[in-house]
């Protein structure tokens, strides 16, 4: 059960990180007021059961100067009925508009009864993350903390989509990418593997296909799965699908709705 709670969040925060140094001015990815809106389906036997809900907001941070990306996930329908209880992620990343490094991410995780609230903070002067993570419904248990070192170029699992988003992507292109979850960094490869068609709400577009390597030891998810991500080949860097295969079946993300306000 724990893996497979694990798993599906990630699944769902299906973006991954990649290196800074990379990033070309040509594709502007943090538009303060867009909204993007994610469906998850799950198939085995039956196919295309909805079973989730994703959304990203990008807002101007009250200072003016900072983005906050607002995102959650949540479970509807059958995966409700499968375990019988509700999980729901909620994510607040706090981003420099200078350089676009994540400055801040504060989470809330529900698995049921089960609550825990964490923040991290990325001190790149000292090239560490300091991750604290406390259950709001136990105030007598000590918090949780985790300090790891992080290059410059670390992002959190949210602020990883809109840093994809501004890479130079090509086929035959392969980037390592740097991803801090809970306190603990992972590097892994992401490789850009075809440039191909797919069906979206935007209509038949050309996207790049690749293959994050987040499954297997020492990855974000130690267990066997793959995965593969379609982001739209023009200036607005869409993700528009994501397909997921792990043991128990098999994930399709979507874009389902865009927002300009």
């Amino acid at each position: 059960m724990k893996n497979f709670i694990r798993s599906f969040f990630i699944i769902l925060s299906f973006f991954c990180v990649s290196t800074l140094a990379q990033i070309t001015p040509n594709y502007e990815s943090y538009n303060a007021g867009e909204s993007l809106t994610y469906e998850a389906k799950f198939s085995k036997i039956i196919k295309g059961i909805a079973v989730a809900d994703l959304n990203f907001t990008v807002e101007r941070a009250t200072d003016n100067r900072n983005y906050l990306i607002k995102s959650d996930a949540s479970t509807k329908g059958s995966l409700l009925k499968l375990f019988n209880q509700r999980f729901v992620q909620k994510y607040e990343s706090t981003v420099d508009s200078g350089n676009f490094a994540v400055k801040r991410t504060v989470k809330r995780d529900e698995q049921g009864d089960r609550v825990r609230e964490s923040e991290a903070l990325f001190d790149y002067a000292e090239r560490k993350v300091i991750y604290v993570e406390t259950d709001p419904n136990d105030a007598a248990r000590p918090p949780r903390q985790i300090a790891s070192p992080i290059p410059a170029d670390t992002q959190d699992f949210v602020t990883a989509i809109y840093t994809l988003r501004r890479l130079p992507l090509a086929v035959g292109k392969t980037f390592e990418i740097t991803v801090s979850d809970s306190g603990l960094v992972y590097k892994i490869p992401v490789r850009v593997v075809a440039r191909e068609q797919q069906k979206s709400i935007l209509g038949r577009v050309w996207c790049f296909r690749l293959v994050p390597e987040i499954f297997g030891a020492n990855r974000l998810i130690d267990q066997k799965g793959e995965m593969t991500l379609w982001i739209t080949d023009d200036a607005r860097r869409l993700p528009v699908r994501s397909q997921i295969n792990i043991n128990i079946g098999r994930f399709e993300v979507k874009l389902k709705k865009i927002e300009n306000k």
